[in-house]
């Protein structure tokens, strides 16, 4: 007992002396806490509410403290003010200060409760610390899910407390004393303040966390309730339509003199008898060996052609791609109000037989738009011979590159170019290292392309007070001066209406050096001369030579004729890069060295007024390259001062002429004057069989060699040679093509069945496929899906044509399409020429030849694909923005992951990507482009 009584004592001794010091510390901590209160009274309304939360009966009574007085969150001296606005964020997202504070968990009221302990084992409170935080970000999730109401109605019958403000606070300082004195003791140096801002600022992040997650999940719910289709351009400009009155009839002061030296009708017939009489004499009798055209037999370049679409579904609600950009999700929203209407077009079907067979899917295309596309058959390939092919004798001109696959192009710094051509750049034009290296220029080789081993990633200013170009058909008569800022042809063509400059205007008369009184009396006058000509029906696709400003062809589309004109960048400053502006068909190039960029035995009419060729010189060799592409059967029109005047030097020009003209057993078909213009032309038919060359008395100039293909025209040097006729029914160029339009729609005679299309079935049905693919697509998405304005659309380029249905499908619209075969893609150029469309090659690797900002719409059917394997895309993007005009749209379909790294590019570009939508690993993109250039330009060379 004895013992037992000395340890009770023991034990009681021990717990009384406890007890003393703890009361005595826990005064004394209290003293010193209410000390360091006393000289501000600065709360943390949210720090607050996390400390008196460790209490449920205390809980309650702050709640009624915050309903009654809400309180704002005090920021920091570093710190702006912030303050959350409810018409800004959705309503879930916005929670009173008493919300969190109701919704901490009942076992920390019990343990926050006992002071004596945590003075006693300051461990335990540190980890009690740690797990209040937690159980604090804890509380405010449960807050974002709605459950912040069941946990305050749980608090408030559990505790029932309540109490008024000025006893919480005061209870609140107490225990604010508590913990800033335990902190004290636990981090050292670190105060209760720095642990109180700590807090402040999880807290707050934790808030913001939980808006963004409840902004997201509201936009998710919205996208996939939406179908996004491309936003509406901008309202047109204004469109400024001053008529100005014709200037008046200028007098010429050597047209005295000019009379005296024009032919005579009765010379004039003289000549046309000379020349039917060397005709006849050059005939000989006899057979000549019949000379046979070699048919090119070459392996192929390994390529994969393009996906076409050749049914369309049910339109259906559309999931846009989800690349969460704010600013492009604002502008699908944007459109998506104004394109709800487009849910209900229904499609028409299309024939399933040879649709290949593929689960059904409810995601489609926009505006109905089937994503199933079929491959291209591989056996097509031997069917088809490409350009690069047919050119192999050119060198080697591209090295093999790899695009970025990382997106890290996205951020690829832009910065304008650093040339002499300042906003008119053409970098293959304008290559003046490759052009201070020629040995000579006598052939205009200095004219011709001469493109850097890699094309430039630079960007081409503006010109200082660029505007918007004026739409169609005002802008035939009138462009901004400020977009083409040149005013030498006003000096020195002015007097024949070339152009003149007219206040802010530059304005075009519509005359010519040949037709000062107007093109369209000229043309009427041409059609007069030789009837059978026939515009827009007979003579569709015409090519103008030396065309100045191009009004000739400008004005042909008043006879449903499409006319592709082309002259050199020369010191008639920026005659192309005013047709352009015009909205008229035209190209840089040059009759030099090399073959033009066409296919052979394509055009129906080749025109030249004044063009400053010298077609006799050198065995006739450019005249020759005028009969490669002239469709036999086909016109050309001559209309130059030898044809007309009998000066020293026009008659010497006009005798070699007729002895190079003759002996190509050109006919001449008439010599007609025009009174009103005080001119003369003369125009030749070309042969339509061999007849005349077979009984040619002389070989000059020769036939080509079986084994010269004529439609080789990827730098190949010119050959002062001819091209024998096709003779055969299914060979092209024995018949001519079917009037316009009827030819649009009609596959061309010589495409049998035999011969495999493109895309696996036989040509005639491949061809017919593609065009009633491309109407639906056109009507049903494009048309109306994009949000294009296609009233400021006039210039349009298909970058990757196949048989030219793109450009047919917008047949009825007032804008004209340039077609381009690639030269590693199947040669289907001539198929497009024969149904009244024109075209070019060209290789994507390389810059195109026209000045910049040129076009209104680009369109990319499965071509960056493809160019990635040869080229680096950020080179060809560089080019897309070079020739597109600012406002201008990019239409661009290809495989999902393209579309991506195109995407990233445009961006990077500053462009405005309207709309993005992939299915089945196929996608589309629509943009658009900004103003925006570059503050910086690059290194000089």
């Amino acid at each position: 007992m004895a013992i037992g009584k000395t340890r009770s004592n023991k034990r009681s001794s021990n717990s009384s002396s406890s007890s003393t010091l703890t009361t005595i510390i826990f005064v004394a901590l209290c003293i010193f806490g209410l000390w360091l209160l006393a000289p501000s009274n600065i709360l943390f309304p949210r720090s607050t509410s996390q400390i008196s939360a460790t209490t449920s009966s205390q809980s309650s009574s702050i709640s009624e403290s915050h309903e009654n007085h809400p309180t704002k969150p005090i920021a920091k001296k570093s710190q702006p003010v912030f303050e959350d606005s409810q018409g800004d964020l959705p309503d879930d997202a916005i929670k009173a200060d008493h919300e969190t504070i109701h919704d901490e968990p009942k076992e920390e009221s019990s343990e926050h409760s006992n002071d004596s302990a945590i003075i006693e084992n300051s461990t335990e409170k540190e980890a009690q610390v740690e797990s209040d935080d937690s159980k604090k970000q804890d509380s405010e999730q449960e807050i974002n899910n709605g459950k912040s109401e069941s946990s305050r109605d749980n608090n408030n019958e559990a505790e029932g407390g309540g109490g008024g403000g000025k006893e919480v606070d005061r209870y609140v300082k107490e225990k604010d004393s508590d913990l800033e004195e335990n902190s004290r003791g636990l981090h050292g140096p670190e105060s209760v303040e720095e642990l109180e801002k700590q807090k402040n600022q999880e807290t707050q992040n934790s808030e913001e966390s939980s808006i963004n997650q409840n902004q997201e999940a509201e936009e998710t719910r919205e996208e996939q309730t939406s179908v996004f289709h491309a936003r509406d351009d901008q309202s047109r400009g204004e469109n400024h339509q001053e008529d100005s009155p014709r200037d008046e009839k200028l007098k010429n002061d050597k047209s005295s003199e000019n009379k005296e030296h024009e032919i005579s009708d009765e010379d004039q017939q003289k000549r046309l008898e000379q020349h039917q009489k060397q005709e006849d004499d050059q005939i000989q009798q006899g057979n000549s060996q019949e000379e046979t055209k070699g048919a090119t037999s070459r392996d192929q370049i390994e390529h994969d052609e393009a996906h076409i679409a050749q049914t369309v579904d049910q339109i259906v609600q559309s999931t846009v791609m989800g690349r969460k950009d704010p600013e492009n999700h604002e502008s699908q929203q944007n459109s998506l109000q104004n394109k709800n209407s487009a849910e209900n077009i229904s499609n028409e079907e299309t024939d399933k037989k040879d649709k290949p067979s593929k689960p059904d899917n409810s995601d489609s295309f926009p505006s109905g738009e089937s994503s199933e596309i079929p491959k291209e058959s591989k056996e097509s390939k031997k069917a088809w011979s490409t350009q690069a092919a047919e050119s192999e004798n050119q060198k080697e001109r591209r090295k093999v590159g790899t695009d970025d696959q990382d997106g890290s192009s996205y951020g690829y710094q832009w910065q304008l170019c650093n040339v002499t051509a300042g906003p008119d750049y053409i970098p293959c034009l304008d290559n003046e290292k490759a052009i201070a290296k020629l040995q000579s220029r006598r052939h205009y080789e200095h004219r011709e392309r001469h493109c850097p081993e890699e094309a430039p990633t630079c960007l081409v200013p503006l010109p200082e007070g660029y505007k918007k170009p004026i739409e169609w058909p005002q802008s035939r008569d009138k462009i901004w001066y400020h977009n083409v800022p040149h005013t030498k042809l006003a000096e020195v063509k002015g007097h024949q209406n070339w152009v003149k400059v007219t206040g802010e205007f530059l304005t075009f008369p519509g005359g010519g050096t040949q037709f000062i009184h107007g093109a369209l009396h000229y043309i009427d006058f041409l059609e007069e001369a030789v009837p059978d000509i026939a515009w827009g029906k007979h003579s569709r696709v015409l090519l103008d030579v030396g065309c100045g400003v191009a009004s000739f062809g400008g004005y042909l589309f008043e006879r449903d004729v499409l006319a592709i004109s082309f002259a050199p960048k020369d010191e008639h400053e920026a005659q192309i890069q005013f047709a352009l502006e015009r909205g008229i068909p035209a190209i840089s190039a040059v009759m030099g060295t090399q073959r033009l960029p066409f296919p052979s035995r394509v055009f129906d009419v080749v025109h030249c007024a004044r063009c400053r060729v010298p077609w006799h010189a050198e065995g006739g060799t450019l005249l020759l390259e005028l009969n490669r592409v002239l469709r036999p059967g086909g016109y050309f029109v001559w209309s130059a001062t030898p044809v007309y005047q009998t000066l020293d030097e026009d008659v010497q020009i006009w005798k070699e002429m007729s002895h190079l003209t003759v002996s190509m057993c050109w006919e001449l078909v008439t010599i007609k004057k025009d009174k009103l213009n005080s001119i003369g032309a003369a125009v030749y038919h070309k042969p339509d069989s061999n007849e005349c060359y077979d009984k040619r008395k002389h070989n000059h100039p020769p036939m080509c060699k079986s084994d010269d293909d004529p439609n080789a025209a990827w730098y190949i040097p010119l050959q002062a040679c001819m091209h024998r006729v096709p003779v055969e029914a299914n060979e092209r160029g024995t018949d001519w093509p079917e009037e316009w339009p009827r030819r649009l729609q009609t596959p061309p005679y010589w495409l049998n069945r035999s011969q495999m299309g493109i895309y696996g079935k036989p040509a005639p049905e491949d061809f017919t496929a593609d065009y009633e693919h491309w109407k639906q697509v056109v009507r049903n998405s494009y048309l109306s899906g994009l949000g294009i304005s296609w009233s400021d659309v006039r210039n349009v380029m298909d970058m990757r044509a196949v048989y030219g249905g793109f450009a047919a499908a917008l047949k009825d619209l007032k804008v004209w399409v340039l077609n381009v075969v690639n030269i590693d893609s199947p040669d289907t150029l001539p198929i497009i020429f024969e149904r009244g469309l024109f075209g070019i090659y060209h290789d994507w690797c390389e810059s195109f030849s026209t000045y910049p900002r040129t076009y209104d719409l680009l369109h990319a059917d499965h071509l960056f694909s493809r160019l990635k394997k040869r080229c680096k895309l950020i080179l060809v993007m560089a080019e897309v923005d070079r020739i597109v005009r600012p406002g201008g749209k990019f239409i661009m379909r290809d495989d999902s992951n393209t579309i991506g790294e195109v995407e990233n590019l445009l961006k990077s570009l500053h462009w405005e990507v309207h709309l993005t939508f992939s299915k089945n690993q196929e996608g589309i993109l629509s943009a658009q482009k900004s103003e925006w250039r570059p503050d910086s330009h690059i290194a000089s060379p």
